[in-house]
């Protein structure tokens, strides 16, 4: 066997790379059919036709002339103001939890790590529901959930400082996995607290946005711009992510820099979970069931487990958000509701399939 870090156990090669590009594109064929159905439905429905016309530059600079008539204006607003930033909000979203779940079962080698186990969903929502309590700008509610996420991220950092880049010779995943346990749970409690103290009038709202809320998004940069960070930082690695699966000895025998490779999958994963609770609430399964839900098509090589995770995680998203739109409309529902009644079934499932 080959003793270059990118190389790769036999077992991790039983996935081709025509099955993987085939996979690939019946997923990014899903995200464009799935896109598409977003953009026309809803409490007012439109012809795909229709949509394709609003999205057009054309459409665009009639609207802004003044050219357009009062139904192509009405059209173009719902798709380009509303309904295409929330999508690709939920699309952003979703690819960042399932990278996140992904990268983060890879560093904890724990099939149940998921991207809020480290507490820094926690983080996020404590310091946004303070934001919402003060009745703050949306701005700012965005900025205080970004803050709270990075507070638990160098919580976490500061406490697991050994684990992640000092070195140990023993295997250091349950430590790391316990600290962000702790972590989360203190967290929970101080969410319980702010709820009790929130006045009435902001309690929906504030438990709209604890649930997943893609409602709003002017237009997801943020998220999207994480999306492409992590997928620019961790994806030249994923060779070397499937030599860490078999363990940070076997790694740093096979040439491995294991604690680099640790702090890079932590710092990744945690600020695109951060990215994604700040542009959308706490959206749970996601990170959890999309991962390993691709292992039954890929295996666990990373390098095509990883690209499909971002593209599964934002199909899974964005349909949960067009079924939270449409199951009681002209109401929603927290999208975060729908991908929890989908993925508790579905992970059951995938539980039992695994002890047959």
């Amino acid at each position: 066997m080959s003793r270059h870090p990118g190389s790769l156990p036999a077992a991790l090669h039983a996935m081709t790379a025509k099955r993987a590009a085939a996979i690939w594109l019946v997923l990014a064929l899903a995200a464009l059919v799935v896109l598409m159905a977003s953009l026309a439905l809803g409490s007012v429905s439109l012809a795909p036709a229709r949509v394709i016309e609003a999205l057009s530059p054309l459409h665009a600079s009639a609207s802004a002339s003044g050219s357009a008539s009062a139904s192509d204006d009405l059209a173009g607003e719902i798709v380009r103001t509303l309904r295409l930033p929330r999508a690709l909000a939920g699309f952003a979203c979703g690819a960042l939890l399932a990278m996140a779940g992904a990268l983060l079962q890879v560093l904890l080698r724990n099939p149940l790590a998921e991207p809020y186990v480290l507490g820094v969903s926690g983080g996020a929502a404590s310091f946004a529901l303070i934001a919402m309590i003060a009745g703050s700008a949306w701005w700012l509610v965005d900025a205080s959930a970004f803050a709270g996420a990075f507070v638990s991220i160098l919580l976490v950092l500061g406490l697991a400082r050994r684990e992640l880049w000092r070195g140990e010779p023993q295997d250091t995943s349950p430590r790391l996995l316990l600290t962000g346990a702790v972590i989360a749970a203190g967290w929970g409690a101080l969410i319980t607290l702010l709820l009790n103290l929130a006045p009435d009038n902001r309690l929906r709202g504030m438990l709209f946005w604890l649930t997943g809320d893609l409602n709003g998004n002017a237009m997801p940069w943020t998220a999207l711009a994480a999306l492409v960070a992590v997928i620019v930082v961790i994806v030249p690695v994923a060779p070397r992510l499937n030599v860490l699966l078999r363990g940070d000895a076997v790694a740093e025998a096979l040439g491995v820099a294991v604690m680099p490779l640790r702090l890079r999958v932590y710092l990744a994963a945690s600020l695109a979970a951060a990215a994604a609770v700040t542009t959308a609430g706490t959206i749970g399964f996601v990170g959890l069931v999309v991962p390993h839900v691709l292992r039954l098509a890929f295996g666990n090589d990373q390098r095509m487990l990883l690209p499909a995770a971002a593209l599964g995680g934002g199909v899974a998203v964005m349909g949960a958000d067009l079924i939270a739109r449409l199951v009681i409309a002209p109401a929603q529902l927290p999208v975060g509701v729908i991908t929890s009644i989908i993925g508790v079934p579905v992970f059951l499932w995938m539980l039992l399939r695994a002890r047959r």
